[in-house]
């Protein structure tokens, strides 16, 4: 997902602190601007539960095709004018993706509290994988191939859920992806640090995807331990 473009030795120090710190910067002020689109997705879909009928394999279906659709674009653009509105194309169209799992939280009479307490719980998350990866001197990048099997195995466990319908399954699984996009965090943040991601677009990219699945993943958790009807 994530392609470095200018690296030399474990921790890309070809890259000089400017650049790398640029790169940081932009990233942090291109995720902060994703915000906006992904919202208004969300909204539109809540508000005319678009979404709704996209239940199941076929919801599925139209999200894998639709997020790995983006991501080729994401890539095939990163390095053009035409790679920031594509990467806030994507935002939008997760946005929407997520609007049907608010939705559902939003019926809840606490709903609106469980959305903000998992937002608030995203960023902060965020905010303790960001410092944790100024501190953290060892590179982090050896985890990448442990993290993908997990993510892997989630998403065979959430196809199989979706048959077997456990409540219980679902929590565990929810709880596995809030710790294995947590560490993806970590990870990645490291590697902007240390220089091995010198692109802010495929940065961006990552860093939201974590915190994508992170904030839905939170969102069940609160749903199904704190919703009350």
């Amino acid at each position: 997902m994530n392609q470095p473009l200018n690296t030399a030795g474990t921790f890309g120090t070809s890259v000089s602190s400017a650049q790398r710190n640029k790169v940081l910067r932009n990233t942090y002020w291109l995720l902060a601007i994703s915000l906006l689109p992904t919202v208004a997705g969300a909204w539109l879909g809540v508000a005319t539960g678009i979404t709704a009928a996209l239940s199941g394999m076929m919801g599925l279906v139209v999200f894998l095709g639709g997020a790995f659709g983006f991501m080729y674009a994401i890539n095939k653009t990163k390095n053009s004018s035409a790679g920031v509105p594509v990467l806030l194309g994507f935002t939008f169209f997760m946005g929407l993706m997520i609007s049907r799992l608010i939705a559902m939280v939003l019926g809840f009479s606490n709903g609106a509290d469980l959305v903000i307490m998992a937002f608030g719980g995203t960023a902060a998350v965020f905010f303790a994988m960001a410092s944790l990866a100024t501190v953290v001197k060892r590179d982090l990048s050896g985890l990448n191939q442990w993290l993908t099997i997990g993510v892997i195995l989630l998403l065979v466990g959430m196809v199989i859920n979706m048959f077997v319908a456990s409540s219980t399954g679902m929590v565990v699984l929810s709880m596995l992806a809030v710790a294995i996009f947590s560490a993806f965090l970590l990870v990645d943040i490291k590697r902007i640090i240390d220089g091995g991601e010198t692109n802010y677009i495929t940065a961006t990219l990552a860093i939201y995807l974590n915190l994508v699945n992170i904030f839905q993943n939170l969102l069940v958790l609160l749903g199904v331990f704190g919703g009350d009807d």
